[in-house]
């Protein structure tokens, strides 16, 4: 029971982190999430767990790394497999040996293979974490490509060498030759046997399709376990599980792109569910990260033959190390550049603002410090291992400066000139519009069946319309404000409609059926529209009115909706339209400009529609619920677009924000016109 507990309060966590960034955009959710656990595990009485390195690798950085190796571009990473390399394997194996010297010339009560050993741990880079980070200042695509790469390869350059030594430090003994060709049959078998256990698993799913089984909860049950496999087979081989996941994760991919036009369905449910995964595996990463760092920390402050201020210091000068070496070994690769192969972007010297932001984003992460905690508490004589808690003690330490390094300085030297920070955000918003709209078609494609082609047909052609009409958008961008003008107008213009409800029950024009529908339906797009200080509010009065409907177990207002007879529903649009002439009226009493013209356009095009002939009867695109129906699906693709887009770095949290603003909008025009 206090196991089902413990991973209750980490999922909350990780939900309330992402409550906090969307607050405090400005503070990095890996941070947020650290600072939770830490919270919580400092408290009386408070969460604790013990780490556990092997299952903390095979639960979380095997499934993450698989899907990060499913999505990454494998254009890109052929295109940039020299520098790759270079971070991957040369910066990991430079930093061991010259890092590990200074460590051990600096504090000497770390003996050298130990020292070797901390440097290693400290070597591999965190993609969670800069890709957090990537979201909110916006990361060159080169230099995002290029550290997904590296984060894809050094996790297991760095733990190999990591292992080689503690085992010196455990043995006392080494062989650079031996461990040279240990590496190398580690790394490639790792990648072989990752490759082949993916392709059998390909194949069995394959079989297992034309034999008839076709029940895609089966086939995703096998996608879900496919990374845990890849681990463990190749940790029993005695072979690397990490690149063994990564492989995987190419090679299905791969098949995945075969397959996307023959099974787009499965593609989608495959998405939907690894992307839920992933959310939650990256959030308990970190929330488990800070719940480590109280009992590391008071374990060193409290060890009466450490100076705090001393180690602290030791931990500062270390990730200075690490930054400084970063940095000239991407600068050496940029002057060398020229001499590898041919000239192309990849290898053209880089720019001074280049360079920092690479050594910034060498951000350490929880993998650093699961390998800190996997050091053996004894030696094989018996005795204890030297600076065990002071290992682990400068990882936390270096991981954290790491992050609020990162978070600090990177937008300093990601920030572009105001003009040119403008154009690129309407570029990227432009693009934007046009994926999340090109994601709600295919999902009303998916959608489409023989009994509702003409009513897809009509949604579709809407989307197609509005995406080779960009203009609407490109004049939301050009005006900073006019979002929130919009919004304040189009919430002004509903309260207008909301008197004239309430002004017309009182003198007994309609019923009270009616009224509550419509004063429901607007309730609901003030809920949409309105700011975050309002939503609570907002939200608590939407479910304290459904609380109270089923507790005088009234019908649900959806269901009085669908059962409304043609007098209710004809009554319904003739208030309709009044409320369209008063809000319009209210309208032309507001000052003009791009915002207003908006609001009333929308008004005046929801005025014609209702006074049309085709208003009373059947509508020209077939059944219209049918077709409603077929845009709350366009609707809920579009939101699920743009997450996707953030999460890989495609966008930034602005260029969400204003792409998830104008689905409020499609979405408030859809709810006013849900009575229609």
């Amino acid at each position: 029971m206090e196991l089902f507990f413990t991973i209750l309060i980490l999922l909350a966590l990780v939900g309330v982190s992402n409550i906090l960034s969307g607050k405090f955009p400005l503070v990095p959710v890996p941070l947020m999430q650290i600072a939770l656990g830490i919270v919580i595990a400092a408290i009386p009485s408070g969460l604790h767990m013990h780490l556990e390195p092997e299952l903390f690798f095979v639960l979380f950085i095997a499934p993450l790394l698989y899907n990060d190796g499913k999505h990454v571009s494998r254009a890109e990473l052929w295109k940039l497999r020299v520098p790759i390399l270079l971070l991957a394997v040369g910066l990991v194996f430079a930093t061991v040996f010259l890092i590990g010297y200074a460590i051990h010339w600096m504090i000497p009560s770390i003996p050298l293979p130990v020292a070797f050993g901390l440097a290693a741990i400290l070597s591999p880079t965190d993609a969670v974490a800069v890709s957090s980070l990537a979201g909110r200042i916006r990361l060159p695509n080169s230099l995002m490509h290029l550290l997904e790469g590296e984060a894809l390869m050094n996790d297991a350059s760095g733990l190999v060498a990591f292992k080689f030594a503690i085992a010196a430090a455990l043995t006392g003994s080494f062989s650079l030759a031996n461990a040279s060709v240990s590496f190398l049959l580690i790394a490639i078998g790792g990648l072989a046997v990752g490759a082949v256990t993916a392709l059998l698993v390909s194949g069995v799913r394959v079989w297992l399709r034309r034999s008839g089984l076709e029940d895609e909860t089966m086939h995703m049950l096998i996608h879900l376990l496919t990374p845990f496999a890849l681990y463990m087979i190749a940790e029993q081989l005695g072979v690397s599980g990490i690149l063994a996941a990564v492989a995987g994760g190419v090679v299905h991919a791969i098949e995945r792109d075969r397959m996307s036009s023959i099974k787009p369905l499965s593609n989608e449910l495959s998405d939907n569910t690894w992307s839920v995964i992933v959310f939650i595996l990256n959030g308990l990463v970190f929330v488990i990260l800070g719940l480590q760092l109280p009992s590391v920390f008071n374990e060193v402050f409290r060890e009466p033959t450490l100076n705090n201020g001393e180690v602290i210091a030791y931990a500062v000068v270390i990730f200075l190390m690490l930054l400084v070496l970063r940095f000239l070994w991407a600068y050496l690769f940029s002057r060398g550049g020229r001499w590898i192969g041919k000239k192309t972007e990849s290898n053209a010297k880089l720019s001074f603002r280049m360079l920092a932001m690479t050594a910034l984003s060498g951000v350490r992460g929880a993998v650093t410090l699961a390998g800190a905690f996997s050091i053996p508490l004894l030696l094989d004589n018996g005795g204890p291992f030297p600076e065990r808690s002071l290992v682990i003690f400068l990882s936390a330490v270096v991981i954290l400066l790491s992050l609020v390094a990162a978070s600090a300085l990177l937008p300093l030297f990601a920030q572009h000139p105001a003009e040119s920070r403008a154009a690129e955000l309407a570029a990227a918003e432009r693009k934007g519009e046009r994926l999340i709209m090109g994601a709600a078609i295919r999902a009303i494609h998916s959608a489409t069946t023989e009994d509702n082609e003409v009513e897809s047909a009509s949604v579709i052609s809407d989307y197609e319309r509005w995406r080779r009409n960009p203009e609407l958008d490109l004049r939301r961008m050009q005006h900073g404000k006019y979002d929130l003008e919009e919004r304040e107008l189009r919430l002004k213009a509903i309260d207008e409609e909301r008197r004239t409800v309430n002004k017309l029950l009182r003198e007994d024009r309609i019923t009270e059926t009616q009224a509550v529908l419509f004063q429901s339906n607007l309730e609901q797009m003030s809920m949409v529209l309105s700011v975050r200080t309002n939503l609570f509010k907002l939200l608590a009065k939407f479910w304290l009115r459904e609380l109270k409907a089923m507790l005088t177990k009234q019908e649900s207002r959806f269901k009085a909706i669908r059962d409304l007879s043609p007098a209710d529903r004809e009554a319904i649009r003739g208030v309709k339209v009044q409320t369209c002439e008063a809000a319009l009226s209210s309208l032309r009493s507001e000052r003009t400009c791009d915002a207003r013209a908006a609001v009333m356009s929308q008004y005046e095009h929801m005025l014609a529609k209702l006074t049309s002939p085709y208003s009373f009867g059947k509508p020209p695109a077939g059944n219209e619920e049918v077709r409603r129906d077929l845009q709350w699906i366009a609707i809920q693709a579009e939101r699920d677009e743009v997450q996707t887009l953030f999460e890989r770095n495609e966008i930034t949290r602005d260029v969400a924000n204003k792409l998830r603003r104008t689905i409020r909008t499609r979405e408030a025009t859809l709810l006013s016109e849900a009575l229609d």
